[in-house]
C-alpha cells in the first residue's frame, strides 16, 4: 500500500528529576547532602533511509516518544539521558508542524537527519545546592518535560524522469519495459492507483529512476479523478514524459488530450508545466504507415519520440534520449 500522508504526535523523553539524599556512612553523622542530578530526556530525530519508499509504518501508529531520562540517586549519582528516537523515513519527506503550519525540514537526500524535539533538562539533586550558607539543602529539582510536537509527514517521490498522460496511454506498460517495476496492467481507465518507481539501468553502469504517475484526467487540479493526489510527486522530477496515446480507443483527440494534460499541469504549479518535457507518441504498432504522427507532429509544431511500449520498438532510443537529457540538466549543479 502506498502512503504518502501521515499525521502524528512525537514527544521526547522527559528529564530525570534530581535526587534529594544524605550521606549516611558509619562513624559519619552529619556527611552532606549527596543527591545526584537526573539525566536528560531523549531527543527526537527523522532521518531519510534508503529502504523505504512509503509511509506506511505511520499508518497504525499514531504517538512516538524518546525514552525518558532517569532519575539521579545517593553517592552523587547522575541519572542515565534517555535514549534518542530516530524515526525512519523515505527520502523526499517533508516534515510540518502542524500547531504553527511550518515546515521544519525537507529530507529530500537519503541520510539527512534533522532533530525536532529536544528532551528535557535532568533536575538538579541537593548536592547542587549546598552553599557555605545552606550546608543542608532539603530539596531537589524535578525534571523537564520533554518538547511535544503534532506533526504532518508528507511525501514527494523524487525521480528522475516522471511519466504523466491519460489513463491507458501506456505508462505502466513503458515503466515495465524500461526497468524491473511491475505495476499491475490492463485495459481500463485508473488501472495505476498509486505511483510506481522503478530504476532503468543501461550500459556502462547507467542508471536513473523513473516514477508512473497515475493518470490525469481533466479537473485533476480541483480534485477529479485520482491524479490529483499525485501531481505533486513530479513536482521533485528533472524531467517530465508525456505519454501519448495516438489512436485512443476511445475516438478522442490526441492533441486535445495533449492539451488538457498540459493544462492541468499548469493550473497546478507553474514551476511543474515549466519543466523540460518529452512528448512520447505511443502505441505506432497501430500506425504502420506513420501518418498519425506526422499528423500529431504537424499539429502540435513539436518533436515527438515514437515508441510502442507494447512490442518495445523505438523503447531502447527513448531511454538513450532520457539519460543525455537527465545528464545535461544535471551538469552545472554537480562538482
Amino acid at each position: 500500500m502506498f502512503i504518502d500522508q501521515a499525521k502524528i504526535w512525537v514527544k521526547a523523553g522527559d528529564g530525570g528529576h534530581g535526587c534529594l539524599s544524605f550521606r549516611r556512612e558509619k562513624y559519619i553523622p552529619k556527611g552532606g547532602p549527596d543527591g545526584g542530578d537526573g539525566g536528560k530526556g531523549g531527543d527526537v530525530y527523522f532521518q531519510a533511509v534508503d529502504d523505504l519508499d512509503t509511509l506506511l509504518d505511520f499508518a497504525g501508529k499514531h504517538r512516538w516518544q524518546a525514552k525518558n531520562g532517569q532519575p539521579g540517586s545517593g553517592a552523587n549519582k547522575h541519572g542515565a539521558s534517555g535514549e534518542d528516537l530516530i524515526i525512519h523515513v523515505p527520502p523526499g519527506t517533508l516534515i510540518y508542524d502542524i500547531d504553527i503550519d511550518l515546515l521544519l525540514i525537507d529530507l529530500k537526500e537519503i541520510g539527512i537527519k534533522a532533530r525536532v524535539c529536544i528532551g528535557g533538562r535532568g533536575g538538579r539533586g541537593n548536592k547542587a545546592f549546598a552553599t557555605a550558607t545552606n550546608q543542608t539543602p532539603r530539596h531537589a529539582e524535578t525534571g523537564k518535560p520533554g518538547q511535544e510536537r503534532n506533526i504532518k509527514l508528507e511525501l514527494k517521490l523524487i525521480a528522475d524522469v516522471g511519466l504523466v498522460g491519460l489513463p491507458n496511454a501506456g505508462k505502466s506498460t513503458l515503466i515495465s519495459r524500461c526497468s524491473a517495476a511491475r505495476p499491475k496492467i490492463a485495459d481500463y481507465p485508473f488501472t495505476t492507483l498509486e505511483p510506481v518507481l522503478g530504476i532503468v539501468e543501461l550500459s556502462d553502469f547507467r542508471r536513473y529512476v523513473m516514477a508512473d504517475i497515475p493518470g490525469l484526467i481533466e479537473g485533476a487540479h480541483a480534485g477529479a479523478g485520482l491524479g490529483h493526489e499525485f501531481l505533486k510527486h513530479i513536482e521533485r522530477t528533472t524531467l517530465i514524459v508525456h505519454i501519448l496515446d495516438i489512436m485512443p480507443a476511445d475516438g478522442s483527440d490526441p492533441v486535445e488530450n495533449y492539451k488538457s494534460i498540459r493544462s492541468e499541469l499548469e493550473k497546478h504549479s507553474k514551476a511543474l508545466a515549466e519543466k523540460q518535457e518529452i512528448i512520447v507518441a505511443n502505441k505506432i504498432d497501430l500506425d504502420p504507415e506513420g501518418k498519425a504522427i506526422k499528423d500529431l507532429t504537424r499539429r502540435l509544431k513539436q518533436t515527438l519520440q515514437p515508441i510502442s511500449a507494447v512490442t518495445g520498438e523505438g523503447v531502447k532510443e527513448l531511454s538513450e534520449l532520457l539519460w543525455q537529457k537527465i545528464k545535461r540538466t544535471k551538469a552545472p549543479t554537480e562538482h
